[in-house]
């Protein structure tokens, strides 16, 4: 499962690498790049607890191939598209929200599906090399995508992200998990209360939901607006983005390396904020930064400090939940944790607009410093998670 995923996620950063720099090419609009961040993260925010309550009453590795096999037809056709030059902004929106409602049903069940292969002490190992695979694939895949959209242009990224999918395909046939959903006489909205219940009685586990979206909304832009910061402050083309996409990827397989070797089971909520602070620290040095050298140090630093906030967090949660619970409670967290992507690509790309990117960068990052210093002196409840 991991060689699978970590292959198509290869190919996924091949995309999303050529894809942000397809749309800000073709609008020269942040406003647009943030569109197409709004676009593909929404559908999450609005039909993850869908997913959830499917995940907890179908097959997970079911669920998980019709979503596979949505995507690698997106990428297929994202391909064509450009191949034959008619490619056009709203297309690749209309692509993007395809992909991000398969991902809304995909996501849950692949996040209730991954603790099902390992026994719970491993848990927060699990999560941590699931973190690596992903953050691993951050780094070839940008750099390798990077080369195929100088040398080969955009449609052989968006190519060869569609036969990536067939890794994870094959790897989901070949898995047997030990946790299979039992069928249920309720409805998907009863479903679906019994999950938000479950939130809302579990101390602390609101403030910790809370704390996932306003992370993501103010931290994800850094991620979302690299094409801007590398053209526009930088002068660069699509080598300088890829250098920036790759170090944050290097930055995030160290943090969760860094998780995966931690023996402490406890405290991980304070760690995860006093971890936020630096976060925020680093992302505002990023916005006031102009040597190139700093900023690619600033966002391998941010990229590691992003990952252990994350993956912490996600142990957390998952530990605090059973089998039978695990998608409906995890697509309440995915609904707050994805859905301040969207909403913080948007807000920031019209503030950009506005203003700057390196402003909105240095402005999220004390933002991400006030939040941590909130929850670390206000709301202590999350500390002794």
């Amino acid at each position: 499962m991991w060689l699978g995923a970590c292959t198509s996620t290869i190919g996924t950063w091949m995309q999303i690498l050529a894809q942000s720099w397809l749309v800000y090419q073709l609008s020269n609009s942040s406003v647009y790049l943030g569109l197409d961040a709004f676009f593909g993260q929404i559908p999450i925010f609005l039909f993850s607890l869908f997913g959830g309550v499917f995940a907890d009453r179908k097959s997970r590795r079911s669920l998980l191939l019709m979503s596979q096999w949505i995507q690698l037809v997106c990428a297929f056709t994202l391909a064509l598209l450009v191949a034959t030059s008619v490619v056009r902004v709203w297309h690749i929106w209309c692509l993007s929200f395809t992909v991000g409602v398969a991902q809304s049903f995909g996501g849950p069940a692949y996040s209730a599906l991954i603790p099902t292969l390992v026994d719970k002490k491993d848990l927060q190992n699990a999560i941590a090399l699931n973190s690596i695979q992903f953050n691993l694939a951050r780094i070839v895949g940008p750099a390798l995508g990077g080369i195929a959209l100088v040398k080969l242009g955009a449609q052989w990224c968006f190519t060869l992200n569609g036969i990536s999918y067939l890794a994870v395909i094959a790897s989901l046939l070949m898995i047997r998990p030990r946790f299979v959903p039992v069928k249920t006489e309720e409805s998907v909205l009863q479903s679906m209360r019994q999950g938000i219940d479950f939130i809302h009685k579990r101390a602390g586990m609101i403030a910790l939901v809370a704390l996932a979206f306003l992370a993501t909304l103010f931290s994800y832009p850094l991620i979302t607006f690299l094409p801007v910061m590398a053209r526009n402050v930088f002068h660069g083309g699509a080598n300088t983005f890829t250098l920036f996409l790759c170090f944050s990827g290097v930055g995030s397989v160290v943090g969760a390396l860094i998780v995966a070797g931690s023996q402490a089971h406890s405290g991980q909520a304070r760690q995860s904020l006093m971890v936020m602070l630096l976060l925020g620290i680093f992302m505002a040095g990023f916005g006031f930064s102009k040597s190139l050298a700093l900023s690619t140090v600033l966002v391998c630093a941010s990229g590691a400090a992003l990952m252990v906030v994350f993956a912490l967090n996600s142990s957390l949660v998952q530990l605090s939940v059973s089998d039978a619970m695990r998608g409906r409670v995890m697509s309440v967290y995915n609904v707050a944790f994805r859905g301040g992507m969207p909403l913080g690509s948007l807000i920031s790309g019209l503030l950009i607009k506005q203003t700057s990117a390196p402003a909105i960068m240095a402005g999220n990052g004390a933002l991400v410093v006030l939040l941590a210093l909130y929850f670390l002196l206000v709301r202590r409840d999350v500390t002794e998670l």
